[in-house]
């Protein structure tokens, strides 16, 4: 994990008006929310495993699963996780199954990340601060 330091940090949204702003330029949100903290990840690169740059933000009013949701957020990171490669449980039963099980938990959550796609996620840092910082 490496984290890039942000003027996002710290500001306030609306969950779902953040939503509308991210999702639309690859921004989805992670699976470990919980109704009081969640993030927002951006796949750079599934070729190495996974790399993301992942946005945290804490619900400061109301819960995530509710509307009119106020949502802080936290310091963006680069995070990778890491496959292990080979055919799934079943074999080979067809185009789908032949690198990786897609539905495996990674063999390493916190695995090294590629030093060639940290500039690509401090740039991703950058667009983000335009997109949220800017009316």
């Amino acid at each position: 994990m490496i984290e890039v330091p942000s003027k996002v940090e710290g500001k306030q949204f609306d969950l779902f008006e953040l939503e509308q702003k991210l999702k639309p330029v690859g921004y989805a949100i992670g699976g470990n929310w919980d109704y009081d903290h969640g993030a927002f990840d951006y796949k750079i690169n599934d070729q190495e495993g996974y790399q993301f740059l992942r946005l945290p933000f804490t619900a400061i009013d109301g819960e995530l699963d509710a509307r009119n949701c106020t949502v802080e957020l936290g310091r963006p990171f680069l995070l990778s996780h890491q496959f292990e490669a080979g055919l799934d449980e079943e074999g080979n039963v067809g185009t789908f199954s032949g690198s990786f099980n897609q539905f495996q938990e990674p063999t390493d959550k916190d695995a090294r990340f590629p030093d060639h796609y940290i500039d690509s996620g401090k740039s991703l840092v950058k667009d983000l601060e335009a997109l949220l910082l800017t009316d």
